[in-house]
């Protein structure tokens, strides 16, 4: 049995960066992982580019019970940090839109970038390695594993949340944190593709791959404390079971079931009102002709053709129309639950944690980083954000 002055369970992009920050200082680190390689879920990530940051990363990107507690972690280690790292690796990247950092080649970059740093800072990494129990015995953490037992003084646990389960991903780290004494904020599929009715999938889902850009919200407040909503422009896919796209998984975080969304369809274009100002003949041709300049045809057909019974050509009924199609109320049936999820919201409670070196405040010596902590960013390089900031908080102070 090896006495580290400290053992990470979980080598993905948060557990790998804390332990090789704590290296760097001059700790004795163990990082362990179930999976048989580090960085699977990195390796997905970005289309295979890994978006790791965004440069407009604030607070006000993320969800938490607490939405002041990334302030700190994310004032400490900035965007501009992440991208200092990966020139000092010498590797391309490229701004996508919106901020949004990526690799000009591949996300495998970045994971060969943290293992190089792991092994310079002397981190000892252990994969295919299966964590039986964690128990402390005084000061120190005792984790008995499938390799054997290992003791520490300081323990983190980086092990993600539960979306995307073919990657390995388990409950590990909220049943740990409760087994320490850790309130869990319910968790939920979070940056996940939402599911149609029955009624709206027969409607529309013939239009598999057909997409528009949009302005959508949540049509009631998401929790109790009435927090509000922000509302996302971006493109809105359609699929073969309801919506998808960028715009879709940045609201499905704050969705709720029984909640409706509302899409517009033309975001800052007047569409049916211009018609009014005209005494030209007014027929669905016409109507027709003007909705295809916003939408593609076979978008802007359907809607007509699902609306026809109530088309009317009088001024007010136009009047209707365009509200309508600025406010396209959908009911979704549910979402596409963790195995499609990016990530995971809620997580161990924040309350619970010190904001400045995510130690545990129920078990000193326990630390929390990365997604299994109750802090969730939107799609954009925000989570990766995190994971960083969330691990150079605790391995600075480890």
């Amino acid at each position: 049995m090896t006495h580290w002055d400290a053992i990470v369970i979980g080598a993905g992009a948060a557990g790998m960066m804390c332990a090789f920050e704590a290296g760097r200082r001059g700790k004795r680190v163990l990082l362990l992982d179930h999976g048989e390689k580090p960085g699977r879920k990195i390796l997905i990530s970005g289309g295979g580019r890994a978006n790791f940051t965004n440069t407009g990363t604030t607070a006000a990107n993320y969800l938490s019970e607490n939405p002041h507690f990334a302030k700190s972690a994310l004032a400490r280690f900035t965007p501009r940090d992440m991208i200092a790292l990966v020139e000092k690796h010498g590797l391309r990247y490229h701004e996508k839109t919106l901020g949004q950092q990526f690799f000009d080649n591949s996300a495998r970059e970045l994971v060969t970038l943290l293992e190089r740093e792991c092994g310079d800072a002397g981190v000892i990494t252990r994969c295919g390695v299966s964590i039986l129990s964690v128990s402390k015995d005084g000061d120190d953490f005792v984790v008995e594993s499938s390799q054997g037992t290992e003791r520490a003084r300081a323990l983190v646990i980086a092990t993600g949340g539960l979306s995307i389960p073919k990657l390995g991903a388990t409950g590990f780290g909220y049943n740990l944190a409760r087994q320490f004494g850790h309130s869990i904020i319910d968790t939920r599929a979070a940056l996940v593709p939402l599911v149609f009715l029955p009624e709206d999938r027969d409607a529309w889902c013939d239009l598999t791959g057909t997409s528009a850009e949009v302005v959508v919200k949540v049509d009631a407040p998401s929790n109790k404390r009435n927090v509000k909503v922000p509302a996302f422009r971006e493109k809105a896919l359609i699929t073969h079971r309801g919506l998808s796209g960028p715009a879709i998984l940045q609201i499905s975080s704050y969705w709720r079931p029984g909640q409706n969304i509302s899409l517009d369809l033309a975001p800052g274009q007047e569409v049916f009102t211009p018609i009014t100002q005209h005494n030209t003949p007014r027929d669905l041709s016409m109507l027709r002709a003007a909705l295809r300049t916003a939408l593609s045809q076979r978008l802007a057909d359907r809607w007509l053709r699902l609306n026809e019974e109530r088309i009317r050509f009088t001024n007010q009924a136009l009047i209707e129309m365009e509200k309508e199609l600025h406010a396209w109320a959908v009911r979704p049936a549910g979402d596409e639950g963790y195995e499609k999820a990016e990530v995971t919201a809620g997580g161990v409670d924040t309350n619970e944690l010190n904001a400045s070196t995510m130690e545990s405040k129920r078990a000193p010596g326990l630390y929390f980083i990365g997604e299994v902590v109750d802090v969730t960013g939107w799609l954009g390089g925000y989570n990766f954000q995190w994971a960083w900031a969330s691990a150079v908080a605790a391995g600075r102070s480890l």
